[in-house]
């Protein structure tokens, strides 16, 4: 699979804003003295105190019941082999992030320098009192089953190797599903499982434990089938799945089979293999990075089979994010001791489940494809949102039914409701938004291309499959700043355009003459903006069909780019145009609307800002809910600088507008629903995710603020209402959000 990003990027990644991957921040107030009191000496002495005389305590008083450590010693790091415990790092700082950004689940990343599993055993166990739960990671074999089934014996919470059983939970859940299709039971049908290492143990052993039965179960290494009476190259982990064959070789095995699992290496199934395989079979080539076989090569030969890999460019992923961060959310939930098989395929079949069920639209779209239940999907998509909610129910109840909780879920319907609350709704939003603009493939101008950072983003629009990066600026000039930024091997993959070079230029001048001269603006007027001022010609190359959207204003402010731009297109206020921005905090999303365009509206322009601004949250997949702010509420206190707010709900009256919308009202009647409950006539079902602001400067403002001292997530400001897909970035942005600004004008919420 083609990587989409060079080395450097890579490592710049791992480099900023700082080394690594993730902060620690606190959870509770540190400001004062008091509050200095409370978390430290004296005040920490009362649950300390709590926590001895009744040990289970530390589950209400620390962060021991949402804190997992991603533990490893580097012996098989990824495909890449024994690195060593501190080359292992930025694998387990990842995974330490996967956890919190698919469950909302706290994770340190442990790296212990041995290869000794009683001394890698003696510091796992010490650390019990610190952790809810231990994921092991990248242990290699024999070790990794010794160490696990040690640590499950002597600790008193989850021991997990993800390895092992991650894979096995998302195999299960997929098989479930392609045998739900073909008619099959997994009680009958034969199986031949091919890589005899930690995962394809664990694939098997949880199969069986669903129903499979040994005899039907043939597991093959490098020297074929592992079967009784078997010497070489055993060990007792293979020995306990050794079958009562006559069968020797991989080819043997697979002749009539209804299931082939793969975790072994790419090329190990051949077409002939697959041709011998008995009707409406299953392959499940799960090798990384390259399958066993790859569907192609299946279908070429049998239509009849359904496929599945460890890749995301094929269907039917099989991916571990879909499986442990829901294992740990729902164990951690309930306080459990283990993670027994019981949960481990509650997981597998709400996962299976789910995968039955309709699709959400705002999934499919992200997706850029249909998804239905069928050969091509078997399994859920990793960004589906209702994962977080649908899997950790599941796996709580197998475990409270098999008495490994310590503390029960009396209200599963709270607890989901709690659930869908955690997450932060940024990146579901940005998955969409990215995969509309992957299916769009515009030709995005990139109109700086004196900075750096643009250029950056031009490349990563490239690498993405997003569609094709067209760079402003000189040859010389942007091929320099790549050679110095290590760079230099891209240059080549950017299309280039000079503006004092194009045989544009006479166009694009004779069509800015006819918008402007009347306006004041001469011949020699035209020709200076159009040929040197990047901002103004790359809107000419847009209005003229010669790219399909524009970024821009990574390098000036945004009211002089506004302005250029305006020179080209139609971007003013009286024209329609609007910025709207997303703010994301606490798993809330809410848009601020005009941040960008409108200085100070009145009640019509009000009415238009709701308008664009609803249509924004429909495209973010959001239902609006629009909000009318101001220091007064429903009147009082009375102003006549809050009467265009309270005016605005009126005009959409008039419009009969096909949203909800209300106000004006403070922000905290907005978003608070306690304090909404005060004015029971208020309209909006729930707490507002559309804000609409009386002036620009408040909306700067209290994105501004929210972002500098509330830590929100920040996306746009989203330009819409001209005629041509243009977005205007910030002077601070970095580079994923240009190219997120990028994505948003190749989407088109125009």
């Amino acid at each position: 699979m083609a990587k989409k990003f060079t080395d450097e990027e890579a490592l710049q990644f791992h480099m900023q804003p700082r080394p690594g991957k993730f902060d620690i921040a606190a959870s509770v107030p540190m400001s004062t003295q008091r509050d200095l009191s409370l978390a430290y000496s004296p005040g920490v002495a009362v649950p300390c105190e709590r926590i001895a005389a009744e040990p289970g305590q530390a589950y209400d008083y620390t962060n021991k019941g949402n804190l997992v450590a991603v533990i490893s010693n580097g012996t098989a790091v990824l495909g890449l082999g024994n690195l060593g415990a501190l080359a292992s790092k930025p694998v387990m700082e990842g995974k330490a992030v996967l956890f919190k950004r698919f469950a909302d689940v706290n994770s340190i990343d442990i790296e212990l320098a041995t290869e000794d599993p009683d001394a890698f055993c003696a510091a796992v166990k010490l650390m019990e009192p610190t952790f809810g739960g231990i994921n092991l990671e990248d242990i290699k074999a024999p070790e990794c089953f010794i160490i696990e089934s040690r640590l499950k014996e002597e600790m008193d919470i989850p021991v997990f190797h993800d390895d092992q059983h991650g894979t096995a939970v998302i195999c299960a859940a997929g098989l479930i599903n392609a045998l739900h299709i073909s008619g099959k039971r997994i009680e009958d049908v034969r199986i031949v499982l091919n890589g005899a290492g930690a995962a394809g143990i664990a694939c098997l052993e949880l199969l069986k434990a669903m129903g499979a039965t040994a005899d039907n179960c043939i597991m093959c290494d490098t020297k074929g089938v592992i079967y009784q009476g078997r010497t070489e190259g055993m060990n007792q982990w293979k020995s306990a799945h050794a079958a009562r064959t006559d069968l020797r070789t991989l080819e043997q095995a697979m002749d009539g089979a209804d299931v082939f699992l793969g975790v072994s290496v790419k090329g190990a199934v051949t077409q002939k293999m697959v041709e011998s395989m008995a009707p409406n079979a299953v392959i499940f080539a799960m090798a990384n990075p390259d399958p066993e076989i790859t569907p192609e090569d299946v279908h070429a030969v049998r239509e009849d089979v359904i496929v599945a890999t460890g890749r995301s460019d094929y269907p039917n992923q099989v991916n571990n994010v879909l499986g442990f961060p829901y294992l740990f959310r729902g164990a951690l939930d309930i306080h459990a001791r283990a993670i027994n098989d019981e949960m481990k395929i509650a997981c597998a079949e709400a996962l299976a489940a789910l995968a039955r069920e309709d699709v959400p639209d705002e999934v499919a779209l992200a997706y850029g494809r249909s998804l239905k239940f069928g050969r091509d999907y078997i399994i859920p998509t990793p960004f589906d949102p209702r994962l977080i909610w649908r899997i950790p129910p599941a796996v709580a109840r197998a475990g409270m039914d098999t008495g490994v909780g310590r503390r029960p879920i009396v209200d599963m319907e709270g607890y989901q409701q709690a659930l869908k609350a955690r997450m932060d709704p940024t990146a579901s939003i940005l998955q969409g938004i990215y995969a509309r603009a992957r299916r769009a493939q515009k030709r995005m101008i990139f109109a700086e291309g004196d900075d750096i950072r643009v250029l950056r983003a031009a490349l990563a629009y490239r690498r993405e499959g997003l569609g094709e990066a067209i760079v402003v600026g000189r040859d010389a000039d942007i091929r320099e700043k790549l050679h110095t930024e290590g760079l230099g091997s891209a240059f080549d993959g950017l299309n280039i355009v000079n503006a004092a070079k194009t045989e544009h230029l006479e166009t694009y001048k004779d069509f800015l003459y006819e918008r402007l001269q009347r306006k004041g603006y001469d011949r020699s007027d035209i020709h200076r903006m159009a040929a040197r001022d990047r901002h103004v010609f790359s809107a000419l190359m847009l209005a003229h069909g010669h790219g399909d959207a524009l970024v821009t204003g990574a390098t000036r402010k945004s009211a002089h780019v506004l302005d250029q731009i305006n020179m080209v297109f139609d971007a003013r206020a009286e024209d329609g145009a609007v910025g709207i921005t997303a703010l994301s905090l606490r798993g809330r999303i809410v848009l601020i609307a005009d941040t960008l365009v409108h200085e100070w509206p009145d009640e019509d322009d009000l009415a238009n800002i709701a308008s664009r601004g609803a249509d924004v949250a429909r495209a973010l997949g959001l239902e609006p809910r629009v909000a009318f702010v101001s220091f007064s509420t429903f009147g009082y206190p009375v102003s006549e600088r809050a009467r265009k707010m309270h005016l605005a709900p009126q005009v959409l009256d008039a419009r009969g507008a096909d949203f909800e919308y209300e106000g004006e009202m403070t922000v905290d009647v907005a978003l608070n629903t306690e304090a909404m409950k005060h004015y029971p006539f208020c309209r909006l079902t729930g707490p507002a995710n559309v804000l609409v602001v009386p002036a620009r400067h408040s909306a700067s403002i209290s994105v501004k603020l929210m972002q500098e001292m509330g830590g929100a997530t920040v996306l746009g400001p989203i330009l819409t209402g001209i005629a041509k897909p243009v977005q205007i970035a910030s002077t601070g942005m970095g580079v994923a959000d240009i190219l997120n600004m990028a994505a948003i004008a190749a989407r088109d919420m125009a």
